[in-house]
């Protein structure tokens, strides 16, 4: 073989590489499923996803009581898994999506800024979450603009009239995942959201009901829809997929509403065709949820953002999540939950906030702990009213808010 051909066989087969190496995510929402019901229905599409990679049960609502703590809300909850934090700093409270803080970057403007070629996609049965949530076309997100979108259906009383039983929105969910389902796999989007409402509907009209299962069953065939194109899409151009699928909050006890900080209201759940971290079988968040598409795909975040993010990847090594923060005085108490192999972490404070106006917060370097003792002391030469805490990692951040009980 001469030199030339050599070099030709390893060009291709460099390039072969690089396309078999093409990653790609879906994240699948679907409203309102507390884990307890969707375990107790039948799911075989979900189940073959879990097969795959893993179940398991999770939460939404921040840190109950503490600086975090975060409504059990749909827009709330879809918005700390777009931006990784709680609503403490996205600052989405309720439905209404009044004044989101669009400084917490959400995962499709990180995409964007990393790989502004590559495509987006979202399909969903609420329009807000495009318009207003990920902020396509605002100047407070830079003009961010999606490559497909499938939405806007409920809008429409013609065409799908709006009935008692919301019947309506189970015909849009089931558009919105056959649309999605062919996108996918004709155009292959890099980073998609699937967002479906039917089973939510349900929990408000029935509560723990057989509408209610019947909605989880119909929510799980639409799932199949999307995961069978996912496969073919994998099979026919190599391709590696990510797939999560979620919810956004649980129920109260008998399944009608939610909203408050019940250990039922903030039970939520995980299913991904990935085998994740240690991480994933301690309850994680939903805010884990960016770092680990962020961690897949290969998406580079700004160290100011990513000393903002509430959440760990669930993949790679996670070394320590659950950060938790106490002032009292001059001392402060930090927690955390380690998983040490003889790492250490540094500690950085600032007592403002800065970053919310989308400026640059100040930090000053307190100490260094090891991560196997998952706790540490420290005494601070002047009383702060409210602290933030950054742990540096050896790979990533993990933070808390803290805030003084005896100010003078």
């Amino acid at each position: 073989m001469t030199r030339i051909s050599l070099l030709i066989l390893v060009a291709f087969f460099f390039t072969f590489h690089l396309h078999a190496q093409q990653r790609k995510t879906v994240f699948i929402i679907l409203d309102g499923i507390p884990g307890p019901l969707l375990e107790a229905a039948p799911t075989p599409n979900m189940d073959r996803i879990s097969q795959d990679g893993g179940y398991a049960a999770a939460y939404v609502g921040g840190q109950r009581g503490g600086y975090s703590e975060t409504p059990t809300i749909s827009a709330v909850g879809y918005n700390s898994l777009l931006t990784g934090t709680w609503v403490n700093k996205h600052n989405v409270k309720d439905n209404s999506i009044r004044h989101p803080n669009y400084h917490y970057w959400t995962i499709f403007r990180h995409f964007k800024a990393n790989y502004p070629d590559k495509t987006t996609a979202v399909y969903s049965t609420w329009l807000d979450n495009r318009t207003k949530l990920v902020g396509e076309n605002l100047p407070e997100t830079g003009n961010l603009q999606l490559d497909y979108h499938f939405d806007g259906f409920e809008l429409d009383t013609v065409r799908f009239p709006h009935d008692d039983q919301s019947l309506y929105i189970h015909e849009i969910d089931q558009m919105v995942a056959e649309y999605a389902a062919r996108d996918i796999d004709k155009k292959g989007p890099d980073l998609t959201w699937v967002y479906l409402q039917y089973t939510d509907d349900m929990g408000h009209k029935f509560g723990e009901s057989p509408e209610m299962d019947a909605a989880i069953q119909a929510s799980d065939r639409q799932v199949g829809l999307i995961w069978e194109a996912v496969q073919r899409r994998m099979q026919a151009f190599d391709e590696d997929w990510l797939v999560v699928i979620t919810t956004d909050h649980g129920r109260e006890t008998g399944g009608f509403h939610h909203g408050g900080q019940s250990d039922e209201e903030r039970a939520t759940w995980i299913v991904s065709n990935k085998k994740f971290n240690e991480h994933f079988n301690n309850q994680p968040g939903v805010v884990d949820i960016f770092p680990t598409i962020a961690a897949f795909m290969g998406i580079s975040i700004p160290k100011n953002h990513a000393m903002e993010l509430d959440g760990v990847s669930l993949l790679g090594e996670p070394f320590a999540a659950e950060l938790q923060g106490k002032l009292a005085g001059k001392k402060l108490t930090l927690a955390w939950r380690s998983y040490d192999k003889g790492e250490k972490a540094l500690v950085w404070v600032t007592p403002g906030n800065q970053f919310r106006f989308g400026k640059t917060d100040t930090y000053q370097l307190i100490g260094e702990v090891s991560l196997a003792k998952e706790t540490a002391d420290f005494d601070l030469e002047v009383i702060y009213k409210n602290l933030k805490v950054v742990l540096e990692l050896p790979q990533g951040f993990i933070n808390v808010w803290a805030a003084n009980d005896q100010e003078e």
